[in-house]
């Protein structure tokens, strides 16, 4: 299935969350901390907040969120 992170398609296997798909990119950064640090998944539990993302448009944990066709998902930078 393809997605789009960032604007650029991105072939994910069914099934996988946002998370894992951010992960296999080659760049699991999710956001940017107010202070300017990177941060990406921690817990992949939906406590820790870190992968939050702009899912469709709306904020999202990304841990939690399966990947469906034609998805766009934005890193917050």
């Amino acid at each position: 299935m393809i997605i789009y992170l960032d604007r650029r398609a991105l072939t994910v296997p069914d099934g996988v969350t946002v998370a894992a798909a951010v992960a296999g990119s080659g760049d699991d950064t999710t956001r940017v901390s107010c202070t300017g640090a990177e941060r990406a998944p921690f817990c992949g539990l939906g406590i820790c907040q870190d992968c939050r993302m702009t899912i469709d448009g709306r904020r999202r944990l990304a841990c939690q969120t399966l990947c469906r066709e034609g998805m766009q998902v934005e890193r917050t930078r």
